[in-house]
């Protein structure tokens, strides 16, 4: 019953007079709306829930009594069920499943972060891991972050997406210790609704956006620990010109097949007009693999009313479009890739991070070494070294604040929350 009012989104409700309510007794009880009760009968997770509950039962009597085939056999036989008509049910538009999309996202970045525990299945994890990197490489894709707050807790972010502001925390990346007294199976069931919310969300975004989804997996790169970077990400478009270009090459081969005794080893006029036609469709790919610079940007200032939305839209014209940063061993990668990607900057990262780094330590193009130790073993002359929290104030600041404050070993100003306003 429980599970099912999580699934359903029905939640307990406190009666004007709990007395008249219980009927005069004291005892604890929880109160329903009686509509919610009466919706839950027509729900047919119930009858999937029953059948899951037999099968298991049939599965421990067949492994009490050493039975591994018909164990096997009601393995193989698991009933499945889905939550997707949960999800359109509770949400019938896609904005109101973005406003309601900081729940989920904090439970699934949560459990994307956890160690694989008895209490904890890796499939989940591995799950979680997957949808969080793809909705984070849609933020950096539409360049949709706006704040970011280092707390205690976490790592605040907001993104604004499609005009509706969603936040939701990140844990950093310790060695976690799973504490006993939580109840994971109330956790899981949320959980379970929340990853078939985000993946909605994800494929909803990726596609509206002309993105394929889901993005690849370079499984060299994730072996790496490339992070952000082993994703992926095609639009439909280039995916429409390979298989075009690819089912042109079947057609020739089928004409060459079919012609093989007519033809000569001369080249014939429709032979060059093919060929021509080729060469027009990988130069259409090429250009199309390259990044975009019509995607929405972020701009380092308010821009001004005059201003054109070409402008706007150049890259050189977000927060951290004109930069290029290094990544000491010692910083947090996972999180100052994200933001400086999402805010159109370049980076780099040292080979003790992770591999598929497009720029070494000692690359000229660099500008920015992000670095959080009091002292530097060799510094270039060409670069600035600043403090990771450069970075998160600038972001909330929409501008690119002066880095006197922020030099390596310099104390650091206080850091404040975008997400409360102070007074002048």
């Amino acid at each position: 019953f429980r599970r099912l009012c999580i699934l359903k989104g029905i939640y307990p409700v406190e009666p004007r007079s709990r007395k008249r309510a219980n009927r005069g007794s004291t005892e604890l009880t929880t109160f329903y709306y009686t509509k919610d009760i009466q919706l839950l009968q027509s729900e047919p997770l119930i009858n999937k829930f029953r059948e899951h509950k037999i099968f298991l039962r049939r599965l421990k009597n067949a492994l009490g009594k050493q039975d591994i085939t018909r164990a096997k056999t009601l393995e193989d036989n698991r009933p499945q069920y889905t939550l997707d008509h949960l999800v359109i049910e509770r949400y019938p538009t896609f904005v109101e499943a973005l406003r309601d999309l900081d729940d989920a996202l904090c439970m699934v970045f949560l459990f994307a972060t956890m160690p694989v525990v008895g209490s904890v299945d890796g499939k989940i994890i591995e799950e979680c891991q997957r949808l969080s990197n793809e909705f984070m490489h849609y933020v950096i894709y539409s360049h949709s972050l706006r704040k970011v707050f280092l707390s205690i807790k976490g790592i605040y972010y907001q993104a604004d997406i499609q005009g509706q502001p969603i936040t939701w925390i990140v844990p950093y990346q310790f060695n976690q210790r799973i504490p006993k007294e939580v109840d994971f199976q109330v956790m899981g069931t949320f959980l379970e609704f929340y990853r078939t919310l985000l993946g909605f969300v994800n494929y909803r975004l990726y596609t509206t956006s002309n993105l394929s989804y889901p993005p690849k997996v370079d499984k060299n790169m994730q072996d790496n620990a490339a992070g952000l970077g082993s994703l992926r990400i095609k639009s439909k478009d280039f995916e429409n010109l390979i298989k075009n270009v690819a089912a042109d090459a079947d057609k020739d081969i089928d004409v060459d097949q079919d012609n093989e005794d007519e033809t000569t080893n001369e080249v014939t006029p429709e032979m060059k007009k093919r060929m021509n036609t080729l060469n027009t469709k990988i130069q259409s790919i090429v250009a199309a693999s390259e990044p975009s610079s019509e995607s929405p940007s972020y701009s380092a200032v308010g821009p001004s009313a005059d201003a054109d939305d070409d402008d706007i839209m150049k890259p050189e014209n977000m927060l951290f479009g004109k930069q290029v940063f290094f990544l000491s061993r010692e910083v947090p990668r996972y999180s100052l890739e994200f933001v400086i990607r999402a805010l159109g900057g370049r980076v780099g990262w040292s080979s003790s991070s992770g591999g598929g780094s497009p720029y070494e330590e000692n690359d000229s193009a660099i500008t920015i070494q992000i670095a959080d130790r009091p002292s530097q073993g060799h510094q270039f002359l060409n670069r600035v070294y600043v403090q990771p929290q450069w970075v998160y104030d600038c972001i909330n600041a929409r501008r690119l604040l002066d880095t006197d404050d922020y030099l390596v070993g310099q104390p650091l100003p206080a850091h404040l929350s975008p997400f409360v306003e102070y007074a002048e």
